[in-house]
């Protein structure tokens, strides 16, 4: 009898727990990366929040530090140019495997950017709560 009065209560808890997430709001660090992470490959950025790639899109809490790392790119140059109008430092070309770029956003808002040497082929979107 115990026994499945244990499994019962294991199972509310479970179903409660399933029920009270909001799978349609973004948190940081929801989509099993790490928040404030970006890697940047070959012709694509892929953010460490939701593992999608061109645009990647993280959202993160102010006052995070985002950090860009160069993954597998070999000689190829990369950058992450700010743009629109709610902007942040740019980073300078760069190429090589393990470059990194960081900057901490502290104003919420939507931070858009690409690379300076692909365009329209290398987007991302950094969503500041």
């Amino acid at each position: 009898m115990r026994s499945k009065l244990n499994w019962l209560i294991i199972i509310a808890v479970a179903t409660a727990a399933a029920c009270s997430s909001d799978s349609n709001s973004p948190s940081p660090g929801g989509g099993g990366g790490t928040p404030g992470t970006v890697t940047i490959g070959n012709i694509f950025f892929q953010s460490g929040n939701n593992s999608t790639q061109n645009p990647a899109i993280d959202t993160v809490a102010a006052g995070t530090t985002v950090t860009w790392t160069w993954t597998n790119t070999g000689n190829t140059p990369h950058s992450v140019q700010s743009e629109g109008s709610t902007s942040f430092t740019s980073s300078a070309t760069q190429s090589g495997s393990g470059k990194t770029y960081t900057f901490m956003f502290t104003t919420p808002g939507t931070y858009e950017y690409d690379c300076a040497v692909h365009g329209a082929a290398m987007t991302g979107r950094i969503v500041v709560q």
